[in-house]
């Protein structure tokens, strides 16, 4: 019965014209999200748990991640999936960012490691109809896959904001780092303004190691803070939220990195900027590719 209605899903998505959209090495063409602000439509969106891993897509013969680098997968993790581009996420579990980039851009095809991430996949770039019809379809093409490691992504309605809050408030207790809010009516399209809003009880932004300082005291022979600049030219230090590794081995100068912070001082530059993580892959979108 499972083969039958993989090969009838399978079918169906090519009677439709889909087929693989990536060539080369080119950065496949990924929806971004916007930071949520209130005043949305909620019920107009489906909300589902924003996962901390390595954004993965599925070309339809490669995966690959956000900046397009061919992830060299096991065989066994994407057999039996389509010829139609799926966009995921890589994901190792709660706390585990860093376990999930290693694997996923440092692994051989063959380590036994892969059996530690899971693909979960939120959406079907070139199904061509409005978010609200992609949500079964992804359930239809993850069932029709069969694989326990690749998941549909939950996608669920919120009446208003109390009820969203109350569900942001169980994925943070779990260990989780937030929502994604999707227009239902949207369709997919590359770039940022799709529809697509994530919420999480603290912001994060990326900026680029300029120098390092060393430590002082109980941190002398180490990292003390990182200098950075963001993509938009402020200039400032982080100090907090490192490892003892971290601080033996701090990321290099020109390496990205990714902080959380809590509103701006009046200078316009990140309040109670906390380290992250080392952000795999190169700078952001919005940096330009400087």
């Amino acid at each position: 019965m499972r083969g039958m209605m993989r090969w009838l899903v399978l079918g169906m998505l090519a009677w439709s014209g889909l087929a693989p959209v990536v060539a080369g090495n080119a950065r496949p063409p990924v929806e971004l999200v916007d930071v949520y602000r209130s005043g949305l439509d909620l019920p107009a969106y489906w909300v589902s748990e924003k996962y901390d891993g390595v954004r993965g897509y599925w070309d339809g013969e490669r995966l690959r991640t956000r900046e397009g680098t061919v992830v060299r997968v096991p065989a066994w993790f994407t057999r039996g999936w389509p010829r139609t581009p799926l966009d995921g996420e890589l994901w190792a579990g709660y706390g585990r960012f860093e376990r999930a980039s290693a694997i996923v851009r440092g692994a051989a095809a063959d380590d036994p490691a892969w059996r530690e991430i899971s693909y979960r996949v939120f959406d079907l770039p070139a199904h061509g109809g409005r978010f609200d019809a992609r949500v079964p379809a992804i359930r239809a093409v993850v069932a029709a896959i069969g694989a326990p490691w690749v998941l549909a992504v939950r996608q669920f309605r919120v009446a208003d904001a109390a009820q969203l809050d109350a569900e942001l408030g169980r994925v943070v207790a779990r260990g989780g780092e937030g929502l994604v809010l999707h227009r239902g009516d949207a369709a997919y399209r590359a770039g940022r303004n799709a529809g697509l809003f994530k919420l999480k009880p603290y912001a994060d932004a990326e900026a680029r190691v300029v120098a390092i300082r060393p430590g002082k005291g109980r941190l002398a022979g180490r990292m003390g803070a990182l200098e950075v600049r963001t993509p938009d030219g402020r200039r400032f230090a982080i100090g907090s939220g490192f490892s003892d590794a971290d601080r033996a081995v701090p990321p290099p100068v020109g390496a990205w990195v990714t902080y959380r912070f809590n509103g701006h001082t009046r200078n316009g530059l990140p309040r109670f900027a906390r380290f992250l993580h080392r952000r795999p892959g190169g700078p952001p979108p919005e940096a330009g590719g400087k």
